[in-house]
């Protein structure tokens, strides 16, 4: 019976032996290395067939020792286990290999008893991963939703109840910050629905007045009001048969809030300026970046229509709180962005990634994809490199007063901000994006201003007052000309 698979890296051949004669005779099939490169070369050859379950390794070897054997098999997917053997067993070296990532250690000179134990637990710990990874992935298919990323426990959470309240005709309320993906999970709640056949509408209860968001809800009816030239049909009838999402409710005036009630309670609606009940079939699903339960309580949100809407409840962690996600969103958004912008496939490289992970995201997940959309149309076409990051997030492990200072972008002076390897010249770094962004616009100001984030007015003050630089007029000079040629050709 195979117990699993180990390899034995050490450089006495006598101790290679003895612990390969111990394991082999407990039932593990055992490789052997005389050293950390021999073993790396083992491991990445049997990867081809299969996987080592454990790695035994001395700690102390000529060349590389176990350490770095142990920072190796660790990063791999999926990682190595790794079980140290060392004659120095002080705490400290003990302590520095766990936190490289070793299972466990063993003292020279090793116990038979000792040795198959601490590989039993070792193969215990193997097993639960194992299985760990197997539920994951059983999950992560189980609750895959077209278009949203996530393996984060709570967003597994929001795609568990997706599933369950998709085949239902109850209202959802969809809460979480702005660009968390509200508008998605509706749109995923409606396509896993018995109404996917049917329209899919949605309104921004911020975006319109009172008056106009009325008359796009129920519609009106000829000589209505001023300028109601002919009859209109409202949201409610467009969307028969079909979902109606409201999103930012929790911005809806008094009125309205009453008047919804009423379509809810009773299905039906009148026109503005109409006197004849229409019937609705609409299935009600709605969002907010507020936490309700306050304007509830101050009496700005009626208590009635909350829990009409709160029948089922979805909140969405902002992506701070899911940062282990953000890898695969960024990889995701990159492939995508390339695919739009008809470039090849870059790779994001380990100190970008680094920065995505150290930023604090306030616009969410929305903000990501803005990021690495413009991260795409600015690099250099082979990879998203730090510098292809905007200088908020790059700077945004610095202290507050510094990092603010590094992303004023309309300084008259450059300024120079000490980092502990480098020294950046911001003046430059801002002039390069500005260069790039106006290339890849094709000298079109306003598309530059818009890839770079800023207005038409302040990216316009920015090329002039590169003309008046020293060393930039020449330069400057030929953009603007070729600017002004292509924001009136």
């Amino acid at each position: 019976m195979n117990k699993g698979q180990v390899l034995v890296v050490d450089d006495e051949g006598t101790q290679r032996e003895i612990l390969r004669t111990i394991l082999t005779a407990e039932g593990y099939q055992v490789e052997t290395a005389g050293s950390a490169a021999e073993g790396l070369a083992k491991s990445a050859w049997m990867r081809e067939g299969y996987q080592f379950d454990l790695v035994l390794t001395d700690l102390r070897m000529p060349g590389a020792d176990g350490l770095s054997l142990v920072g190796q098999l660790t990063r791999e997917e999926p990682p190595t286990l790794v079980l140290l053997m060392t004659a120095y067993g002080s705490r400290g070296s003990a302590e520095q290999a766990l936190k490289q990532g070793a299972f466990d250690y063993l003292t020279k000179p090793l116990g038979r008893e000792e040795v198959l134990h601490t590989v039993g637990r070792a193969f215990e710990r193997i097993r639960l991963l194992q299985e760990n990874r197997m539920l994951r992935q059983q999950l992560l298919e189980r609750f895959r939703v077209e278009g949203i990323v996530g393996s984060h426990y709570r967003m597994l959470e929001v795609f568990d109840k997706l599933h369950k309240v998709s085949a239902s005709n109850s209202t959802v309320l969809i809460q979480g910050e702005s660009g968390t993906g509200k508008e998605l999970i509706a749109r995923a709640i409606h396509r896993h629905s018995p109404r996917k056949d049917g329209p899919f509408v949605g309104v921004s209860c911020a975006a319109l007045t009172e008056t106009l968001l009325e008359s796009e809800l129920f519609g009106y009816e000829q000589g209505a009001f001023t300028g109601a030239t002919g009859l209109k049909q409202g949201l409610f009838e467009v969307a028969d048969q079909g979902t109606l999402f409201l999103d930012e409710i929790g911005d809806s005036s008094p009125k309205l809030q009453l008047d919804l009630l009423r379509v809810l309670d009773a299905r039906e609606f009148r026109r503005v300026g109409g006197s004849h009940l229409l019937k609705t079939d609409v299935r009600i699903l709605a969002a907010t970046n507020r936490d309700l339960k306050q304007p509830v309580e101050s009496g700005a949100f009626r208590e009635d229509l909350y829990y009409r809407l709160n029948v089922v409840s979805i909140n969405l962690p902002p992506l701070r709180e899911r940062s282990t996600d953000i890898p695969q969103l960024a990889e995701y958004f990159v492939a995508r962005a390339c695919k739009e912008a008809g470039r090849s496939p870059m790779p994001i490289t380990a100190e970008a990634m680094r920065l995505l992970l150290g930023y604090h995201w306030p616009g969410n997940v929305r903000e990501l994809d803005t990021v690495l959309q413009r991260a795409v149309l600015l690099s250099d076409g082979r990879t998203i490199d730090y510098m292809d990051l905007p200088i908020e997030v790059r700077f945004s492990s610095l202290p507050p007063r510094e990092a603010g200072e590094a992303a004023s972008l309309a300084r008259p002076r450059a300024h120079r901000y000490r980092l502990p390897s480098q020294g950046i010249n911001l003046d430059a770094v801002e002039w390069g994006f500005v260069q790039q962004a106006m290339e890849a616009s094709g000298g079109r100001i306003a598309k530059a201003a818009k890839l770079l984030g800023v207005t038409y007015r302040v990216l316009h003050y920015r090329l002039g007052r590169s003309s008046r630089s020293a060393g930039g007029q020449r330069a400057s000079e030929g953009m603007r000309a070729s600017a002004a040629h292509a924001d009136t050709g």
